[in-house]
């Protein structure tokens, strides 16, 4: 169940609560990056089952995890119809692949391809989202959509601030659907988020986007 972030159950958003719609240049936005921590497994499970076979996008993934390797790849995949793989340094950036980044790796995109880097941890974490999120948007702009799921603490906030700076659309996870809603209320803090969707919701926008689809999408920000 989500976590209980406030005494009287409110979530603790919002002077501004408005619809609009994202991509109304209708650009494809095919790389599509994904950062998630506490509660992630689950949520990225429901979210990569709901994607087609055939969607023309790259998706990279980063989830907090053990320095130690394990089978989570296999565990994102079981119900997945994308390949959920753990790339190896320089592996191609193709459409319709999940690139999930390694064990105490941080998962960059380069030129085209995926890099692992074991650079300084980043918010005490390696792998970390924002370079992820920071390669993505310097190399690819405007065709980047940039999502952030359940977690807690800042990471992914900067890189969705690149994202945006370099004209791609940012995506928060809804706080009061997520099971540690801290992760997306800092990205509402601190970003102006292009759309905020409960996380049954993201699977069909992400599809819409690679397209290059407009959708209809939530602005909010966070209240005192």
């Amino acid at each position: 169940m989500p976590w209980m972030y406030s005494l009287n159950g409110a979530p603790p958003f919002a002077k501004v609560k408005r619809r609009h719609s994202l991509n109304t240049e209708r650009i494809k936005r095919d790389v599509i990056v994904i950062g998630a921590s506490a509660g992630g497994v689950t949520a990225l499970v429901e979210l990569l089952e709901s994607l087609h076979a055939d969607l023309r996008a790259s998706i990279g993934v980063v989830l907090h995890r053990s320095s130690s390797p394990g089978e989570l790849a296999s565990v994102l995949g079981r119900r997945s119809l994308l390949p959920v793989i753990e790339p190896t340094d320089c592996t191609p950036l193709q459409h319709g692949v999940v690139y999930l980044a390694p064990a105490d790796h941080h998962l960059v995109i380069e030129h085209g391809g995926i890099a692992l880097h074991r650079g300084p941890r980043e918010h005490s974490t390696r792998p970390a989202i924002d370079p992820l999120f920071r390669s993505a948007a310097a190399l690819y702009g405007k065709r980047v959509a940039g999502m952030l799921l359940t977690g807690a603490g800042e990471d992914g906030v900067s890189g969705l601030i690149a994202i945006s700076q370099a004209s791609g659309v940012t995506l928060a996870q809804d706080p009061a659907d997520a099971y540690m809603p801290f992760m997306p209320l800092n990205a509402l803090r601190y970003d102006d988020i292009d759309g905020v969707f409960p996380l049954r919701d993201l699977a069909s926008v992400v599809s819409a986007l690679a397209m290059g689809r407009a959708v209809s999408g939530t602005k909010r920000r966070v209240g005192n």
